[in-house]
């Protein structure tokens, strides 16, 4: 049950190109990604029709079909050619998909898209100054982006529970090497919640919505287990944020 998407980024491409139907077929089922930030990030895009929409990090493209579902025109970006052909396969000919990584400039005239979604890319960078820029400078005036992170307390309490002395106020690195179930490297950027929202001031932008929503009411029957005995199905995993420009 990978809490990850696909890193848009050079350091995460040929680590998810190497899992990329093994990282699909886990995303499509899991608590995480399927029945926690997938429905997340659909309920705050509301509805998208008619609107142009570009997804960073957009991986096997899950956003990518919700948003084409609900009329929207989406454009997709990832760093990992092999999951943006699984992305086509799923989407057909006509969806604009392009090999991206979001530490570079984004491909697009100043003020096209309506909104942005990074879901669970951000946390793959150390430093987010450029990719919020550009963020701001392809979205239209009032355009919003709506995007998904690493909690910032779930990280931190999850390296005190492995035992690690890990300072909560430093922007620190972390390693995995594992993503369903085949061995990878990838690098992490964790850092407080303070720093993550001054950086999204600092870009000009205006925090419109903060949330730690809880699952899908159908997770519970789906995982059973995980549920039990629990008086609030919310759990700390991601932090959702919407921005406007």
């Amino acid at each position: 049950m990978s809490p990850h998407s696909p890193s848009p980024g050079h350091s995460g491409a040929a680590a998810y190109d190497a899992v990329a139907e093994a990282y699909t077929a886990e995303n499509d089922s899991s608590l995480l990604n399927e029945y926690y930030n997938r429905p997340a990030i659909r309920e705050l895009l509301g509805d998208v029709a008619g609107r142009h929409v570009l997804d960073l990090g957009c991986g096997s493209g899950p956003t990518l079909v919700d948003l084409i579902d609900g009329g929207a025109t989406a454009v997709g970006i990832d760093g990992s050619p092999a999951l943006i052909d699984i992305a086509r396969e799923r989407l057909g000919p006509d969806v604009d998909l392009r090999v991206a990584d979001l530490a570079d400039p984004l491909p697009f005239d100043d003020g096209v898209f309506d909104d942005v979604v990074s879901s669970l890319a951000l946390h793959y960078l150390e430093d987010w100054t450029y990719p919020l820029a550009e963020m701001k400078r392809v979205l239209k005036p009032g355009g919003r982006v709506i995007l998904s992170v690493e909690h910032p307390f779930a990280m931190w309490l999850s390296a005190q529970h492995e035992g690690e002395k890990t300072n909560y106020f430093a922007t620190r690195s972390r390693h995995e090497s594992d993503i369903a179930g085949e061995s990878v490297d990838l690098t992490f950027w964790d850092r407080s919640l303070s720093t993550m929202l001054q950086s999204f001031l600092a870009a000009g932008f205006r925090i419109t919505h903060v949330g730690e929503p809880g699952p899908a009411p159908e997770a519970i029957e789906e995982f059973p287990d995980f549920f039990k005995d629990r008086d609030d199905p919310r759990f700390l995993a991601f932090l959702f944020v919407v921005l406007e420009a």
